[in-house]
């Protein structure tokens, strides 16, 4: 009755809080059902501890009275022995009263060992229920945390857009393919430009050099004919300097070509 009324007492405060939706959480009913098991049990115990002592203050009676009946025999045998016959019956009545008591206070142990046992058996019954249903709260905890996780998988999934997920994709790979296009093309126009010109003439320089320091090398080393190498540098050479004043005088007439459009627009 007890737990029924608190149990409605934390759902009107729940209604009132507006948390009925937390307190009817499957974690929350498992760790308060768990809780009152606990509980139960606790009480339990208590009152298997209450009737065990109470099995213990009998047996410490029973044999109080036991040890009590074997005093009055042997104080009646001692009495006949004496020839106190009447003493001896009085000793052997008091006897016979405390032997029923005796007998009394057996039968109530009797029933106390029985209610114990029966305690101990319901005890042990009940610890492995609360254990199982402990085990069982777990399991049940992880299904209701993997429910919500798929659950809330499943929205994310049903607010993604197959097709908008296909545009972007498109969008993004349209820009990157006119990005490396656009780069291919301003790279193609600095090499045709004037400054990508001059480079390639510098460069060729380079190479002119290298080469006439690397067969400087080889004829030190023997490993090229002197007059050979001569001929050979001087025909590069040759063929470079030509080269490159055809360059220079492309580049002259450019500049006087820029020039004169330059004079003229400025007369005009």
């Amino acid at each position: 009755m007890f737990k029924a009324l608190a149990r409605l007492w934390r759902y009107l405060v729940a209604w009132v809080t507006g948390k009925v939706e937390a307190l009817e959480d499957p974690e929350v009913l498992l760790d308060q059902a768990r809780r009152e098991m606990q509980e139960t049990l606790a009480r339990n115990r208590e009152r298997a501890i209450q009737a065990i002592t109470q099995k213990n203050m009998l047996q410490a009676e029973v044999e109080k009275l036991e040890r009590t009946v074997r005093d009055l025999e042997r104080k009646a045998e001692l009495a006949l022995q004496q020839g106190k016959r009447d003493l001896a019956l009085q000793i052997v009545r008091e006897k016979k009263a405390q032997e029923g008591a005796l007998e009394t206070m057996r039968a109530s142990l009797q029933q106390a060992v029985e209610t114990v046992e029966s305690i101990k058996l319901a005890i042990r019954r009940q610890e492995e229920e609360v254990r199982v249903k402990t085990a069982q709260a777990l399991a049940m905890k992880a299904r209701w945390k993997q429910a919500q996780i798929q659950t809330a998988i499943n929205k994310a999934l049903e607010g993604i857009s197959v097709e908008n997920i296909e545009s972007s994709w498109a969008t993004a790979e349209q820009r990157i393919q006119r990005a490396e296009a656009e780069a291919a093309a301003r790279q193609e126009m600095a090499a045709q430009s004037l400054q990508g010109r001059i480079a390639a003439l510098q460069d060729a320089q380079i190479d002119h050099e290298a080469e006439e320091e690397l067969a400087r090398i080889e004829q030190r080393l023997g490993l090229r004919p002197a007059a050979t190498d001569a001929v050979a540098a001087g025909a590069t050479s040759s063929i470079s300097d030509s080269e490159a004043l055809k360059e220079l005088e492309e580049l002259e007439r450019k500049l006087q070509a820029t020039q004169g459009d330059s004079s003229a627009s400025d007369r005009g």
